[in-house]
């Protein structure tokens, strides 16, 4: 039986997307998620789903970190791009980390229906635009590359850092030590190749979709 997973913040394009798949997959089993929280645990208790569906601008997902996360710690699971922000170099650089596919939210029924049976038989799927777009940068890339070298709960402490929280903030929302989320900044300082909070925040910041929009995190005493 055909499991998807729907990640959007938006009931109604949910509830859209839900229309499609039981006309095209009658049997399919749907669950959903409406912010990365949820997204996370419901891809651990379904890592053998058969697909996700993502959107970018849900709560949490922070451009395209989410994407190259899950990419990195499920890639059995094959994931889709679900978007309103429909630039070919966004969707460009969706493929390049990792998507098998690209479906912009404006797309009608009848191409969301073919998209997605097309990427469940195994091939990909996006606008002629976005394979004319340019590739992502290869600092882009690296930068990818060092966010898939985080742990579960180092990518978290590391979105938390990204949306301004403060180490005792972290600390708060994780259940953990604020000396547990400085060992766990520490490590995301090495892996990232940074020497501060800032400066992994900017780095990181590369895979959004707006970098120049990224803003640095507030300084504390003693951070990491």
């Amino acid at each position: 039986m055909t499991t998807l997973l729907i990640a959007d913040d938006h009931p109604l394009f949910r509830e859209a997307l839900r229309g499609v798949v039981a006309r095209i997959l009658p049997q399919a089993v749907l669950r959903e998620a409406h912010d990365t929280d949820a997204l996370y645990a419901l891809v651990e208790a379904d890592p053998d789903a058969d697909l996700l569906l993502l959107d970018l601008n849900m709560p949490g997902a922070q451009g395209f970190s989410a994407l190259v996360h899950l990419r990195a710690q499920h890639p059995q699971l094959p994931i889709v791009v679900v978007s309103a922000r429909e630039e070919p170099t966004v969707m460009r650089r969706a493929l390049d980390h990792g998507a098998m596919g690209f479906i912009p939210k404006s797309a009608d029924a009848q191409t969301l229906a073919v998209a997605l049976q097309q990427v469940l038989d195994g091939d990909q799927w996006a606008p002629a635009a976005a394979h004319a777009a340019p590739a992502a940068s290869a600092d882009e890339q690296d930068v990818a590359a060092r966010v898939r070298e985080l742990t579960p709960q180092q990518f978290r402490v590391l979105q938390m850092l990204g949306a301004g929280m403060l180490n005792k903030q972290i600390g708060y929302e994780l259940g953990v030590s604020e000396a547990t989320v400085k060992a766990h900044m520490s490590a995301i300082l090495r892996k990232l190749g940074a020497t501060n909070r800032t400066q992994a925040v900017l780095i990181a910041g590369r895979l959004a979709l707006d970098p120049g929009a990224v803003t640095a995190p507030p300084e504390e005493p003693g951070a990491a």
